[in-house]
């Protein structure tokens, strides 16, 4: 069985129903795609802050709203835990002067410990993670 994980942007691209990324999930089977704990962590970090800049009653509901739906949203996919070998495996490709973002790297390890594909329109960046499979679906 192959497993997909959509990255932070490709993940967002399905939260606001992109045709083609709704499309090519839709046909897979649920045990088929998953995200990372860190795409959980970014998205509800930009959430918080969006939370605490908002200042009349409108603001603060909209986007209390906007994070429950995203909370939603993110319980019915299977998320990838940034387990201690995925960390080892960031850590050991930090060493190796990949450049990458610190928040993409950790993605791509969490990819690799659990053979998967990576589903990403940044090829520029994950493809120099070595042994990295990267798929684009938005196109």
């Amino acid at each position: 069985m192959n497993l997909f994980v959509l990255d932070t942007d490709t993940l967002t691209l399905f939260q606001f129903a992109d045709a083609a990324v709704v499309g090519r999930v839709s046909a897979l089977r649920p045990s088929e795609v998953a995200i990372t704990v860190i795409s959980v962590e970014e998205q509800l970090g930009g959430w918080y802050t969006r939370l605490r800049r908002a200042k009349t009653p409108a603001d603060v509901a909209r986007a209390y709203q906007r994070l429950t739906d995203n909370v939603v949203t993110l319980s019915g996919l299977s998320i990838l835990s940034f387990i201690e070998p995925a960390v080892r495996r960031r850590d050991a490709l930090k060493r190796a002067k990949v450049q990458v973002g610190k928040k993409d790297l950790a993605i791509a390890a969490i990819a690799l410990e659990h053979d998967a594909t990576l589903v990403t329109r940044n090829r520029r960046d994950f493809e120099r993670v070595p042994g990295l499979r990267i798929e684009d679906w938005s196109q």
